[in-house]
């Protein structure tokens, strides 16, 4: 027999029923502490006031209605987008699989209305994550995301993370794009550093490629700006962005230069749902909130306070811990320990982390998270990484 809902998740033995900011209420009564925040995407903590507030009243009104109208809370929200942002233009989807999609797309599309159909390859990065779409997939590369898929998409190669030399050999002027996270997330929280952006911006000038960047996970304010490649002081021609975006309501959106986007005409894409009312008027004041420079100088503080607490934690656990790595609040624990034994000892402590490629541990708590909730999630870390520390001994 096959369960009713579709058994692809190893899921953890674990109901959650309520939540409140960063903490969790399981069906049997018990409080977990969350350092996962549905994986980046509850930004504002669980059952926000000021967003139940905002999508109560829009459900009050109005849910659906398609693109085949005006939805002026899209157009609010673009323009939230646009003012904010290095953006034009913005397309909004569902999910960051579909924000990639559209990104492929508009480069393909792109580079076809300059008489240059054939100019489709994309440069990607090993440890890349993009979604599971068929498109997504092919733009990862990894045989955990591909095998069993094929034949997958052409036009996509992958370099080495961080292997300068490899991209300046592989870049030309038959490459279409270069598309990276400025984070990687699944891949284990590894940062691209501000001098690698500045080159590949450099790069994909150079031979008139297009940069795309995927801030699904690091963008709206996880690292402290309100999205990652700012830091860097320089801007992509189009951008993937999601999760935290709706603030625990599914949404995504495209962002992109005017040139970039131009070949993208009326009838060259579309979307049920992209854009509803609903997801808009929440992700109106998920950016009215986030982009505001005193939440992103509370993010900053905090993650700094967190990174403290952490560092200590990994001098006080040598056999358990490594390093601490990662931007703002989008930190992992690279462990020595494997990763899923901390999880599973997370979970007997009430705590939720998620876990990450190379033997990382992903911290995402909620931006708004109170300062003594971190010094409680480090506690329980440590009390964690105390129950690896006696099994090995």
């Amino acid at each position: 027999m096959i369960s009713a809902v579709l058994p692809t998740y190893n899921r953890a033995p674990l109901a959650f029923v309520a939540g409140e900011g960063s903490w969790l209420t399981a069906e049997d009564g018990s409080r977990y502490l969350d350092l996962g925040a549905g994986i980046a995407v509850n930004a504002l903590g669980h059952a926000n006031p000021a967003l139940v507030e905002v999508i109560s009243a829009q459900a009050a009104k109005l849910w659906h209605v398609s693109n085949l109208y005006r939805i002026p809370e899209q157009e609010r929200l673009a323009e939230k987008l646009v003012e904010a942002t290095f953006a034009d233009t913005v397309f909004f989807t569902n999910s960051g699989t579909e924000a990639a999609e559209l990104s492929i797309k508009m480069v393909r599309k792109y580079w076809s209305e300059k008489g240059q159909p054939d100019r489709i390859e994309i440069l990607c990065f090993e440890g890349a994550f993009h979604g599971r779409s068929t498109g997504a997939i092919a733009a990862a590369g990894s045989e955990k995301m591909t095998k069993g898929y094929g034949p997958l998409m052409p036009g996509f190669r992958q370099l080495p993370f961080g292997d300068h030399e490899a991209l300046r050999a592989a870049i030309s002027e038959k490459t279409a794009a270069v598309m990276l996270e400025p984070v990687q997330g699944e891949g284990g929280i590894r940062v691209l550093p501000d001098v690698c952006l500045k080159g590949l911006r450099d790069a994909c000038d150079a031979v008139g490629a297009l940069l795309v960047f995927d801030e699904v996970q690091c963008g709206m304010g996880r690292t402290g700006r309100l999205f990652a490649h700012e830091w860097a002081g320089i801007e992509p021609d189009i951008m993937m962005v999601a999760k935290g975006i709706g603030g625990g309501f599914p949404l995504g959106a495209v962002l992109a230069k005017k040139a970039a986007a131009a070949a993208m005409t009326a009838g060259t894409h579309g979307s049920t749902y992209g854009g509803n009312p609903l997801g808009c008027a929440v992700g109106a004041k998920v950016m009215e909130i986030v982009a505001d420079p005193a939440f992103l100088a509370e993010v900053n503080r905090k993650a700094a306070l967190f990174r403290q607490k952490l560092e200590g934690l990994v001098a006080a656990h040598p056999q358990v811990f490594e390093e601490v790595r990662g931007a703002g609040l989008m930190l992992g624990l690279k462990c020595r320990a494997p990763n899923a034994d901390l999880v599973k000892a997370a979970y007997g402590q009430h705590l939720l982390t998620v876990p990450a490629a190379d033997n990382v541990v992903r911290l995402l708590p909620a931006l708004n998270i109170p300062d003594e909730d971190i010094a409680e999630a480090v506690a329980r870390l440590d009390r964690a990484a105390g129950t690896l520390d006696a099994d090995a001994a």
